[in-house]
């Protein structure tokens, strides 16, 4: 990507910058009507960016997947760069996860905070927390990661916990502190990419999803969770049983992440084997557990 960027670099600009922004899962998918929820998962994505003296030149590596289109990485960089009027300097980005792309999980929005942040501290710059999330959100729907920019991942990645948000307006609508859960992730080998869902037939559903998302601010979102798994389930032809299927097991709640095909779900200790066993014939299975912790940055010598 070649573009006219920033200024000259400054002695006093740290140069380098690092950060690690955290996973998220869907508690219900705004895509049929803009109204979201999610929840954070302490999967990771690690970004590292060096500003450069070539302008204009954004050189960007994803070690985790190096296939993947490099896009989102050049639209961070060019949405922060005019933030700041800078027109003289490019940047190296490297990111690394543990989170599988194109699968429903949140990858998109996690690496967009995460780019946003350390370019930041290379930068030397301080802003909001929700300045920072709106640049992030703003450079996903530059690079087309997303269909209606993903505040409620993007915010529950960035902050933690559930999340439950208006998505066109940009606005939390209501947070709650999460349990301290296991989350069963059961990741099949195929990847879907956001911007090639089907949308016409997800907002077939959009009543089931409104009701999810009043049951997600009532409090009652892990049945939101299931509420929302089965509806868009069957509106993407994915397979509901696999959420029968986990609660069956004796899981808290259970659903499809996003518009799949990742099938996620919650539960205690106690029934982590039996969940594990139900869901492995839908994928690979990780494991992790909630967060609750905020994206982080520091700047690196």
């Amino acid at each position: 990507m070649r573009q006219s960027f920033g200024q000259a670099l400054d002695k006093d600009r740290p140069m380098k910058g690092v950060a690690v922004a955290r996973g998220a899962a869907t508690i219900v998918n705004g895509i049929a009507t803009g109204m979201g929820a999610a929840f954070g998962i302490d999967l990771w994505t690690e970004a590292r960016v060096e500003l450069t003296q070539e302008a204009g030149v954004v050189e960007g590596k994803i070690i985790s997947d190096p296939e993947e289109s490099t896009i989102l990485i050049e639209k961070c960089v060019e949405v922060l760069f005019n933030r700041f009027g800078i027109r003289d300097l490019g940047a190296r980005v490297i990111t690394n996860s543990n989170i599988p792309i194109a699968r429903g999980l949140k990858s998109s929005s996690v690496a967009a905070n995460a780019i946003t942040l350390a370019i930041l501290s290379a930068l030397g710059e301080r802003l909001s927390d929700f300045e920072i999330l709106n640049l992030a959100v703003d450079a996903a729907i530059k690079a087309g990661t997303t269909i209606t920019g993903a505040f409620d991942d993007a915010s529950a990645s960035f902050f933690g916990n559930v999340i439950i948000t208006d998505n066109f307006q940009r606005r939390i609508l209501k947070t709650f502190e999460v349990e301290d859960l296991f989350v069963v992730i059961a990741v099949p080998e195929k990847k879907s990419y956001t911007m090639k869902s089907n949308v016409r037939r997800m907002k077939l559903i959009s009543k089931q999803a409104l009701e999810a998302h009043e049951k997600a601010l009532a409090g009652k979102y892990w049945d939101a969770m299931i509420l929302n798994s089965l509806a868009y389930s069957a509106a993407l032809g994915h397979p509901a049983e696999a959420t029968i299927d986990a609660l069956e097991a004796g899981a808290v709640a259970a659903g499809l992440s996003g518009k799949g095909p990742a099938i996620v779900a919650v539960t205690h200790r106690d029934a982590l084997v039996s969940v594990k066993s139900a869901l492995e014939r839908y994928g690979k299975i990780i494991i992790a557990k909630t967060n609750k912790e905020n994206a982080r940055s520091w700047a690196n010598q």
